[in-house]
């Protein structure tokens, strides 16, 4: 689904959008999915590295570990 905005941009900018686009629309749209996936990606990196120093966590996968190891054939 797409919205209809109305966004304000500096002169400068708006005449960077025209030099690289003929959808002004597109173009941005792009920019911003660029800078979500961006931000979520570096979320998901902070969150493995908060995953990978947490001692509980850590504790609960050796135990797991021990368990794939327990002779049951899946």
């Amino acid at each position: 689904m797409t919205k209809k905005v109305s966004i304000s941009l500096d002169d400068e900018v708006l005449d960077f959008v025209d030099q690289r686009a003929s959808n002004r629309s597109s173009f941005i749209n792009d920019i911003l999915w660029q800078e979500k996936r961006r931000i979520f990606m570096k979320e998901l990196e902070d969150a493995y590295t908060d995953q990978a120093n947490n001692p509980e966590f850590k504790e609960e996968v050796s135990v797991w570990d021990i368990a794939v190891g327990d002779g049951l054939n899946a």
